[in-house]
């Protein structure tokens, strides 16, 4: 492999770091989908959740921040090769394209209900919704885009308060923003209710500041000076999580408190707000993520290579990994006694049966065993799209 620092391979960690997040991401999901109180307690709430469920769900909390923040960058790369306008129509097409596979194949993906009674607005249709979002943004001139950002990613928590009552339009559309609520069954698609899981103005943010950071992978800049601000950018982060967050003052509608231990007050620090993201929830985890890119930009070896290659094509790995744990759970659910249409669901992100589930070791043991499956298969795909590059629907999936 080359060096990642090499100016052919300088999008090599971008797509480390995203295939990083994507595994991390599986673990949650099978999470979801196996572990016996998945649908019992929130693995955050502290008055019933251990310090090793904590981090299992924690730790998943990077995935989202990263792959927004680097379909950014990688939507600037893009356009290194295209003409802004082509640029613009790519991203309102892939983000039409998206959202559009959030309300059909992921929503069945998560239900195996093929009567779709209910949608959730969640991940993949906030990141098509940014990145239409996008699409318009960058004709703005890159200071003021990168000012647009970080005032979204830090201002948006003094919207926290406010709600918008009622069934109307606006409601609808502020819950879109940033209220995550259920919507009044005046606002459907295809006649079926739905909920935003995934208010998406702090994403906006977020990809807008991926974007800016493109900017460090122009030829013209040093390896040095990327390097260096990529480890600035990231202590910074860090820096002012740790600072807000022990003033307690804003950041976050949650604010940690001292606990009867001192693993648990720690947890209540590391507790931030994902629904929406808060400004400490992207410092927290965004800081890290930029310290890792950094250590990454020189990385090699095998698992340096096989992270790049589901990195390179991570809605396949995303849409195969969602349909692979929910076979596993009705496999297994049949043998431990169950019916499989037990594991057929009326609504997203509820996919067992009461009485259902196995304990944490299981889910890491299926977390394995669905990355080992998944990695040939993106292996095979990332090289047959590395031999078709003529085939412009690949750069879809």
């Amino acid at each position: 492999m080359n060096d990642l620092h090499s100016p052919a391979s300088r999008i090599g960690a971008i797509d480390l770091l995203r295939g990083l997040v994507m595994v991390i991401m599986a673990l949650d999901h099978t999470r979801d989908f196996f572990h016996a109180d998945a649908l019992r307690y929130d693995p955050t709430d502290l008055s019933q959740t251990n310090s090793f469920l904590f981090f299992t769900r924690w730790i998943t909390h990077y995935c989202a921040p990263v792959f927004y923040f680097l379909a950014g960058t990688s939507a600037y790369l893009t356009g290194r090769r295209r003409s802004k306008k082509k640029l613009a129509i790519f991203l309102l097409t892939r983000g039409i394209w998206l959202m559009l596979l959030e309300l059909t194949v992921v929503h069945v993906g998560w239900t195996f209900n093929l009567t779709l009674p209910f949608f959730a607005l969640a991940t993949i249709w906030a990141l098509g919704l940014a990145m239409a979002a996008l699409s318009l943004l960058i004709f703005l001139p890159m200071p003021v885009l990168l000012a647009t950002g970080v005032l979204i990613v830090a201002g948006h928590n003094l919207l926290d308060g406010v709600h918008v009552p009622g069934t109307g339009a606006g409601a609808f559309i502020w819950s879109v923003l940033h209220d995550t609520r259920f919507i009044p069954e005046q606002f459907t698609f295809l006649g079926r209710p739905m909920e935003v899981a995934y208010p998406v103005l702090p994403w906006i943010g977020v990809m807008a500041l991926g974007y800016c950071f493109g900017t460090f992978y122009r030829n013209e800049v040093p390896a040095a000076t990327r390097r260096k601000a990529t480890l600035l950018a990231g202590l910074a982060a860090l820096a002012l999580f740790v600072v807000l967050r022990t003033l307690n003052v804003y950041g976050d509608p949650q604010p940690w408190s001292p606990q009867t231990t001192t693993v648990f007050t720690l947890l209540s620090f590391l507790n931030t707000t994902k629904y929406p993201p808060s400004l400490l929830f992207l410092l927290m985890t965004l800081g890290p993520a930029l310290l890792l890119l950094r250590l990454v930009d020189t990385a090699s070896g095998r698992v340096a290579r096989a992270a790049i290659t589901i990195g390179r094509v991570p809605m396949f790995f995303y849409l195969l990994h969602i349909y692979l744990i929910h076979l596993l759970a009705l496999f297994v659910a049949v043998l431990t006694g169950y019916h499989w249409s037990d594991m057929v669901s009326q609504v997203p992100f509820t996919p067992a049966p009461r009485n259902w589930g196995q304990p944490l070791a299981v889910v890491y043991l299926v977390w394995m065993l669905v990355v080992a499956l998944l990695y040939p298969l993106c292996r095979w795909y990332e090289r047959y799209k590395s031999s078709h590059r003529e085939q412009w629907w690949l750069s879809y999936v």
